[in-house]
Formats: C-alpha cells, structure tokens, sequence
C-alpha cells in the first residue's frame, strides 16, 4: 500500500490553494475587471482598430465647399437664421437652443459620400471642430450636437454652425500624414541613436569602476565599486516615462527632454551589462600579463577589452533598438518623435487613420532593427 501524504500536509495545500483564489478574486476587484463591458463595447473598439489598419498613406486634391447658419444659445440673444428652401442647405431641429441643449443638425442636396467636417465658428473665440461625419448617396447626413457653453452669443452676435463639404478631386498622391511620420520616425530614430552614443560613452568607463574584479580592491577600490552599483540601481529604479516626465517638466515638450530622459536610463542600464561583462571574462590572460609585470591599465586594455568588446557592442545595439521602442512610449509624455506624433492624433478623436500610419511606421522601423541587430550579433558571435 503506497504512502498517504500527512494529513497536515493536505491541510496546509488547501489553506495555501484557498488564500490564493482569495488573493486572485481580490486583485479582480480591484482591478476593476469587468468582462461584460469588454464584449458591450466590442463595435467601438472594432471602429478603432478598423481605423488603425486603413493607414491614411494616399490623398487626392479636396473641393470644399462651406455652408453657414447662425445659431443663437441662448434663444432670443440674436435673431435665427433664415432656414434655407433649397439647393445645398443645413438645417436645426430647433432654431436656437439654452446652452447644454442637444439637438439635430441635417445636411440636404451636398456631394454624395463625402466627408463632412463640422465646427462651431465662435464669435471672438474662433473655431471648434467636432468629429466628421459622411453623406450618403444622396448627399445627406444627420449628426447630434450640443449646445456648447462656449458658443453663447457674444454681444448680439451669436455662433453659427459651418460646414465643409470635403470632395476629393484630381490624382492619388503620398498623403501629408506620411510625410509627418517619416519625419517623427527619423527624430525618434535620432533621438534613441544619440542617447545610446551618450550613454555608451559614459557606461564604459563607469562600468569598469562597477566591475568587482577589476576594481574591488583596496578601500578607495571598494568604496568606488560600492558608489557605482548604487548609482546605477538607483537610476535603474526610474521608468523612462518618470524621467521623460522630470524632463520635460523642466525643459518643456519636445525631442530634447526626451534624449535626455533616454540617455540617463540607458546609462545605467549599460553600465549595469558592461560591468556584469567585464566580471564574466576569462582571468588566464589578467593572470599572464600581471606575472609580467603589467600595471592596472596595461591589464585592462591589452586582457579585458578584447574579450568584452563583441559582449559591448552586442549590447548596444540590442539598446538601440529598445530605446527606438522607448522614444515611441516617452512621446505620449511630450518627449518628441512619433510618439508624440500618435498621441496628439489619437487624442485629436479624428485623427484614428492617421495614428494608424504612426502605428505602421513603427512596427516596421522595429522590424528593421530587429533583423539589423540579429545580423550584426551574428557576425560578433
């Protein structure tokens, strides 16, 4: 008859099984997942992600054609408009509205399937576009509006609602969104490119002073050894975002904050694989050079660098390559590039296609580096 596991043994297994469906059904909690809403908002996130693999990448020639109406908020701050019989023409549920007020705006006899832009034209205030809507074949849309607060009349003048009927015409040709992006993706690749150059030039010579066995000796040896590990952790510790933050928060938006954020982070993190390099390396040729009689930088320049270059540049390109990814994250946060390029458009709320020309941009510049990378490792190796 086989052995039967303890009965305390079967006990602790199911407390320990128990705390830990407590521990999960807990972090559910507060996680706030919600499965039932991921399923109830399916259609506006298949609208996104629709938008996000038809890259705006071509463009014609656009005919515009603009019609205006005025619209008072509140009613009686400004006569309403002459409602229009025929031809093009809008057209309110109501002629005025109380500011917060919704109602429906109509568009008759405009292009057919065409895309329609609709903004408020606020007196003194300029113009606020809402999200685009369509016709249909027979020129026709309807939209829900509000009312804003902002579009109050302005003495005795009031808002009027403008709409741009945007006709494609001519031939195809690269849209301006790729241009936008090329030039974000090249400021990205550039920023992560310098940053890496930096931060090589700084990790070397402090990894050798992280580096136990080649610094770790004598009190003053020890005490710098201790002094960069610490350095390095502590600078590790930071997100990128953290930093890219401080930055900009200093310095304001743009590329600059963001290759300074880059290059601090990757400082650390190189100096931190280029120490760990130099404590891996073989001792035999340290040993042969120091019975010769070798002083400390002979040892390292004619024993040390030979074995640890292939580990160094391997190692800078696999973060060149991470900090091509980074810069694109560190844009969301205003540190330049594409990044910041695909937050603008995304929160822009028109602007789905366009993100999705960013998002193709870099999936294909990490494809790139991916295959770069592979290649120059495999000649190193």
């Amino acid at each position: 008859m086989k052995n039967r596991p303890p009965v305390w043994r079967i006990v602790l297994t199911t407390i320990l099984i128990a705390v830990g469906v407590a521990i999960l059904g807990f972090s559910t909690r507060v996680s706030q997942i919600d499965f039932i809403r991921l399923f109830r908002d399916a259609p506006k996130a298949k609208a996104l992600v629709t938008s996000f693999l038809t890259p705006d990448l071509t463009t014609r020639d656009l005919q515009t054609t603009t019609i205006e109406m005025p619209f008072p908020i509140p009613c009686g701050s400004a006569p309403n408009g002459t409602p229009i019989k025929s031809g093009p023409r809008l057209s309110t549920s109501v002629p005025c509205a109380a500011a917060k007020d919704s109602f429906t705006l109509e568009g008759f006899n405009l292009a057919p399937n065409a895309q329609i832009a609709i903004r408020w034209n606020i007196p003194k205030k300029g113009k606020l576009t809402l999200p685009y809507v369509t016709t249909d074949a027979s020129g026709h849309f309807s939209a829900q509006l509000d009312a804003k607060q902002i579009a109050v009349t302005v003495d005795g003048t009031s808002s009027s609602i403008q709409v741009d009927s945007l006709v494609p015409v001519g031939n195809l040709k690269v849209s301006q969104s790729v241009k936008d992006v090329l030039e974000a993706m090249f400021v990205t690749i550039f920023m992560a490119l310098l940053s890496t150059t930096v931060a090589t030039i700084i990790a070397i010579p402090l990894s050798f002073l992280a580096a136990s066995n080649i610094t770790r000796r004598g009190a003053v040896g020890t005490t710098a050894y201790y002094i960069t590990r610490s350095f390095f952790n502590i600078i590790r510790s930071y997100d990128p975002l953290v930093m890219a933050t401080v930055f900009a928060f200093w310095l304001g938006f743009g590329p600059f904050p963001g290759t300074l954020a880059l290059t601090v982070v990757t400082t650390a993190s190189l100096g931190k694989m280029f120490s760990e390099a130099v404590e891996n390396i073989d001792p035999g040729p340290i040993e042969a050079l120091q019975a010769t009689g070798s002083n400390r930088l002979q040892t390292v320049v004619y024993s040390v660098v030979p074995q640890i270059v292939p580990d160094f540049v391997s190692y800078i390109i696999y973060h060149w390559d991470i900090n091509v990814r980074i810069s694109t994250v560190i844009g969301f946060v205003g540190g330049g590039g594409i990044g910041y390029y695909l937050s603008t458009q995304i929160n822009s709320m028109i602007g789905y296609h366009k993100a999705g020309t960013a998002i193709w941009a870099i999936v294909a510049v990490v494809w790139a580096m991916d295959f770069l990378s592979a290649e120059v490792r495999k000649r190193l190796a």
